[in-house]
């Protein structure tokens, strides 16, 4: 098991962070890392708490998909932490304090989404190719998908909710071996089929439906791309197409987000920033970490909050795990929650 774990782990390394969080916007300043030409605006992100430290027995931290409960509390999983310490973890932003939700000494988990069908908190785990759920309060964890689809286990990463509560994963296939085997897998909500959406994608990671529900935002790491994905009504596809190229530089494209007004916030791996793009692919802003906040390489995800525009993003490196908050561009909807 720790051989297994300590390779999936580095794996998961080679992922990345998402979502940069901040508040407010302003102009650049010398040594601010201004966004390139053509890349909008530039939003900084404030620190609001540093909720871990990197873990002896991992050596990192990764903070990762940011959610909020009915409660109003932020829902955070640190993918790194071992047996014993957090691994979900619930977090109170207006009285900036934390609590353990969950642990085990078996997964690692890459996100954390609630359902809509349920109510129960939902998690990808990228060591051993599952789907598990718990009670909002983290009781009651229940195995929800196992095993192997269409002759291959998962590498679930990111996970999204459409509105009657089916499940779809992306599906980091191949990519320890470097080779586009990538999916888009679509779970039932009762979690007994499983069907091939998508294949032949690079390492994809974010999924996130658009603000009508009629496709998926997906984003694929190793090739710095944005792939759109119609779904509709029913589970099949016609058509995946390259939406938004991004020029991340030695950065990867990690998580994605939406806002109500159908706004992408695509996290960046290798860097702690975040870029921001419209639904026809116009890059609007960037959300950037100060300079001095040193030791911070990834800003994997974001929350927006529900019908505010107060946004919650993880950010992690060698200085810790952190939020840092922003004001977004638009309100907060279920697809604001960073899968």
């Amino acid at each position: 098991m720790r051989r297994l774990r300590n390779r999936s782990l580095a794996v998961l390394a080679t992922l990345g962070a998402l979502t940069l969080t901040g508040c407010g916007t302003g102009t650049h300043a010398p040594g601010d890392g201004a966004a390139a030409a053509g890349s909008g605006r530039t939003i900084t992100a404030h620190r609001l708490m540093r909720l871990t430290t990197v873990h002896q027995e991992t050596g990192m931290t990764l903070l990762e998909g940011p959610v909020f409960g009915e409660d109003g509390r932020l829902v955070v999983v640190d993918v790194t932490a071992p047996a014993g310490k957090p691994k979900v973890m619930s977090v109170d932003v207006r009285g900036k304090t934390a609590r353990k939700v969950f642990t085990d000494s078996r997964g690692a988990y890459t996100s954390a989404q609630f359902s809509p069908y349920d109510g129960r908190l939902y998690l990808s785990d990228f060591a051993h190719g599952e789907i598990v759920s718990l009670a909002p309060d983290g009781s009651d964890r229940r195995t929800f998908f196992t095993g192997e689809v269409d002759g291959a286990r998962m590498r679930p990463d990111d996970v999204a909710f459409d509105r009657d509560g089916n499940l779809y994963v992306s599906d980091s296939l191949g990519l320890s071996e470097g080779e586009a085997r990538g999916r888009v897998v679509r779970i039932d909500r009762d979690g007994r089929k499983a069907t091939v959406l998508a294949d032949g994608l690079a390492a994809p990671n974010g999924i996130s439906f658009d603000v009508d529900h009629r496709g998926l935002w997906i984003s694929e790491l190793t090739e710095n791309r944005i792939s759109y994905l119609p779904v509709g009504e029913r589970a099949g596809t016609t058509g995946r197409h390259t939406a938004v190229r991004v020029d991340g530089g030695i950065a990867q494209t990690d998580s994605i987000a939406v806002d109500a007004d159908g706004n992408l916030y695509q996290g960046l791996h290798g860097r702690p920033a975040m870029a921001v793009y419209d639904r026809y692919g116009e890059r609007l802003a960037t959300v950037e970490v100060p300079a001095r906040a040193e030791g911070l390489e990834s800003a994997t995800n974001v929350a927006i909050t529900p019908g505010g525009t107060k946004a919650y993003m993880t950010v992690s490196g060698p200085a810790g795990g952190y939020l840092y908050t922003f004001d977004a561009l638009a309100e907060g909807v279920r697809q604001s929650n960073g899968g």
